[in-house]
């Protein structure tokens, strides 16, 4: 899979590459002259670019990390990190740091809670379910500049997984962290569709961590059962990071937090399905409805402009219904294999019949429009940074720098 990273930091200036990162905190100027220092080193597996300012004029800076930096490779999944979001939570961004440097060296080996506005980044993102509830939604444009540059970075590329690094507890979340007060409410849980995958995605974690999943805690907050919780269990948010992007891009962009004491550790390989929609030419299309029965989702899945779709599935067996104007509307049962001992999601590509009718009618049974996502945004899949071509791993972390990282296991 492909990362990515985001940090929020200053000003630069280049000095020579040091040959070991050393393991403590590094300042805003630190951090950007390390990014800067790996990109201008290692220029065939990374790309450092800015996706915008913050309220003070600093470059928010994206570093991707993969065998093709700056382009997508269709059939590999993108993955961000996010850390830092909150100021004074800085055990992330160090984290990425060494996440960075031990990818780097592995592959050629083979301030406070708010921004300087006063405003929580972390609580000023579109909340999912506000279009539910008819809440206006607070106008892009008078979001902050940071949260602006992240909404527009996102819309350039499809990750299929993300995690947000935060600090002050001992636990791995996951959604949802929010509810419209309807049937997603179970037992004081707000419960997405995909909850099976993201508990397991927890306990991976929490299990891999050396303290995490036996529910011990910081000085300051309860223990956790199994070192996991659901967010809106332990206390519901409004325009966090995580809900808003949980379902929010064309694939699986799954909100997993993992905060105080990480420790980075191996996980198991996710198992799931992956592959492209192919109209009845051959020709992959883009924002096919790919739906699992059972899954009612926010916002519906979608193909990207690559027809790539990701779903991050259990093993078992699904029902899929595929959905494109002036095809029919296809239904296949898929059986998904323990794929944990082969590293990889297994392979489907859905090929689409297109409708043939006389007197109006189709000859092949109904076929319907692509459902309305309920979400209030537009994802334009050619704007920013994003381009054609293999694919990316993204981190972020925060202070004003933003760095995304490109996985190298492609």
């Amino acid at each position: 899979a492909m990362a990515s990273l985001l940090l929020f930091l200053l000003p630069f200036f280049i000095l020579p590459f040091a040959s070991t990162l050393e393991f403590r905190y590094h300042n805003n100027l630190e951090i950007e002259q390390y990014l800067l220092q790996i990109n201008a080193s290692n220029p065939d597996i990374t790309h450092l670019y800015s996706i915008g300012q913050s309220v003070r004029g600093q470059q928010l800076w994206v570093l991707a990390l993969g065998l093709s930096p700056r382009r997508h490779t269709v059939g590999i999944p993108e993955f961000k990190y996010v850390a830092n979001m909150h100021g004074n939570e800085v055990l992330g961004r160090v984290l990425l740091l060494h996440l960075i440097d031990d990818l780097v060296r592995g592959y050629r080996a083979k301030e406070t809670w708010f921004n300087y506005n006063g405003i929580d980044l972390n609580r000023n993102f579109p909340d999912a379910f506000a279009g539910l509830r008819r809440q206006d939604q607070l106008a892009e444009e008078k979001r902050e500049a940071e949260v602006r540059a992240v909404i527009g970075w996102l819309r350039t590329e499809t990750f299929v997984l993300s995690a947000n690094l935060h600090g002050g507890a001992l636990v791995a979340s996951y959604p949802y962290d929010n509810s419209n007060g309807g049937s997603e409410q179970v037992g004081g849980a707000s419960v997405a569709p995909d909850d099976d995958v993201f508990v397991h995605l927890a306990k991976v974690y929490s299990y891999g961590h050396a303290t995490m999943h036996k529910g011990g805690s910081c000085d300051d907050t309860r223990p956790f059962l199994e070192g996991i919780t659901n967010g809106y269990l332990w206390y519901p948010l409004i325009g966090q990071h995580d809900t808003s992007h949980t379902y929010r891009s064309f694939n699986n962009d799954v909100q997993v937090i993992f905060l105080e004491r990480l420790e980075w550790k191996p996980a198991e390989d996710e198992t799931g399905v992956k592959g492209r929609v192919l109209d009845g030419s051959g020709v992959p299309v883009q924002d096919a409805v790919v739906e699992v029965r059972g899954r009612r989702n926010i916002c519906p899945f979608r193909s990207d402009r690559h027809g790539e779709y990701y779903r991050l599935l259990l093993p078992g067996n699904y029902t899929f219904t595929v959905t494109y104007p002036g095809h029919e509307v296809l239904t296949e049962m898929l059986n998904i294999p323990d794929s944990s001992d082969q590293f990889s999601a297994m392979k489907h590509d859905f090929l689409l019949r297109r409708i043939t009718t006389t007197t109006g009618r189709s000859l092949f049974g109904p076929t319907q429009a692509p459902p309305s996502p309920s979400c209030n945004y537009t994802l334009n899949l050619e704007g920013g940074g994003a381009i054609s071509g293999p694919s990316q791993t993204g981190l972020l972390v925060g202070l004003g720098l933003a760095a995304a990282l490109r996985s190298l296991i492609d």
